[in-house]
């Protein structure tokens, strides 16, 4: 397999010709040695027609895996073009969590066709058990191959039962161990079962106090323990703490993935998950919303300014510096509150002591503020010989910064205590409120200094 292959332009046309002559020889050629991941790129780039031409030539393990590493808003697409026969075949060879987020992309009256034409009746129960949980829980994303072995059976025995369960797995992370009722006891260690003598039983070697995970654990608490305790897999219990599946590293990286992308997307101020090549109407519907925020806020910073317009009318000087307050004000807001939300998301901030990480916020906004007060102070005296206007503008930068530390790291922490994505707050929101209010500070203290 060539895992140092680039898709090319001149591959793609060439792809493309062999696809026009009808020529299937030359295609399996040119991609046999390709990984699934590259094949699922020229999926994804050719046209649909030529797209379930090159497919429907792949042989079915391999088509499976394709199918699963296609970028989602092309497999929908390529789903709808492909009948439930087509679908359900590639299902029976999928691992079960795989097969059940690719359900999930589908309407409910194909998932039903689909799901009735899967011919391993088993595979069919799992995908279906799988699509009834949350998709922000654990059971949605877990799978049920796994290896299990019971805590009474010798190690002949189990090495027996273990080769029989590992032709549906296709990655072997960990053994399981259960008790009679399959509820999960601990884990055996590939070395300790080779070095174990003939006749020993199961629970005399294996491991105890196993880290697990409950079926409707939020996606967050998976990441967050796999991410400290390094685990490539994490078992799976149902709420009688029978063995349900499990959970491996590369969905997780997945979903890791996915939620920086949409914390990031919200940061920057776009609502939904989107993508570059979605149509404009989905684009606009998701950039919209905070665009309107900010402009209501573009407006409310012009009516401050307007219950100030006679100042700024006898010290049109003060006016200069608007832009600056403002920039600062926001820049400061979405420092603190990124920082924030970076440490809930990664469990180092507790919640309960909130006036503490205030109190911390405040210590280094009054630093920073002091520093920068004192460098905007100089520049203004240095540079325009004006004493007042320095001090004007220096103390309303100093409390400008405090304020929008203050509000930067509150705002996030409430918003996740109250279950709402803390990302929230790292985008126009945070920066339109300081703006507004750091432009009032800014505006209102200099009418304290010249009136």
């Amino acid at each position: 397999m060539d895992l140092q292959f680039k898709i090319s332009k001149d591959f793609i046309e060439e792809i493309q010709e062999f696809v026009s002559n009808d020529d299937r020889g030359a295609i399996l050629n040119a991609i046999s040695t390709l990984h699934e991941a590259d094949i699922a790129e020229i999926l994804d780039v050719v046209s649909m027609e030529e797209a379930k031409y090159i497919f429907r030539l792949l042989e079915d393990e391999n088509a499976s895996d394709v199918l699963v590493e296609l970028e989602e808003d092309v497999r929908v697409k390529f789903l709808d073009a492909l009948s439930a026969k087509e679908i359900a075949e590639q299902m029976d060879n999928m691992d079960s969590d795989d097969a059940a987020d690719i359900m999930a992309e589908m309407s409910e009256e194909k998932q039903e066709e689909v799901i009735s034409q899967i011919e391993d009746p088993q595979q069919a129960i799992d995908i279906a058990a799988l699509m009834q949980y949350d998709e922000d829980t654990a059971g949605a994303i877990m799978g049920t191959e796994l290896i299990c072995v019971n805590e009474n059976w010798t190690t002949d025995q189990c090495i027996e039962e273990m080769r029989e369960q590992a032709e549906n797995v296709q990655y072997i992370y960990t053994v399981y161990v259960v008790d009679n009722q399959k509820r999960l006891t601990g884990m055996l260690s590939l070395k300790s079962l080779l070095f174990a003598k003939k006749g020993t039983l199961v629970k005399d070697i294996y491991i105890e106090n196993v880290r697990y995970v409950d079926s409707y654990e939020s996606l967050e608490e998976v990441a967050s323990m796999m991410k400290k305790y390094d685990f490539v897999a994490l078992p799976v219990l149902n709420p009688d703490k029978i063995l349900i599946g499990r959970i491996t590293i590369d969905d997780v990286v997945d979903i890791i993935q996915e939620e920086a992308e949409k914390d990031y997307q919200m940061a920057s101020g776009i609502s939904d998950n989107v993508e570059s090549s979605d149509s404009i109407l989905a684009l606009t519907r998701a950039r919209l919303p905070w665009l309107i925020v900010g402009l209501i806020g573009g407006v409310l910073g012009a009516e401050v300014i307007g219950l100030f317009e006679e100042q700024l009318g006898d010290f049109p000087q003060m006016a200069l510096f608007i832009p600056l307050i403002a920039a600062m004000a926001g820049n400061v807001g979405v420092q603190s509150s990124a920082i924030v939300v970076q440490g809930i998301a990664s469990n180092n901030i507790d919640l309960t002591g909130i006036s503490g990480r205030l109190l911390k916020e405040l210590g280094v906004a009054l630093l920073n503020g002091i520093v920068c007060s004192i460098i905007i102070l100089l520049f203004i005296f240095l540079v325009k010989g004006d004493l007042t206007l320095g001090l004007t503008v220096s103390l309303s930068l100093l409390a400008v910064i405090i304020f929008a530390g203050i509000f930067g790291t509150l705002i996030p922490l409430l918003l996740h205590k109250r279950n709402i994505d803390p990302a929230l707050a790292t985008g126009p929101f945070i920066t339109t409120t300081n703006d507004v209010i750091g432009l009032f500070l800014y505006l209102y203290i200099g009418y304290l200094f010249y009136f």
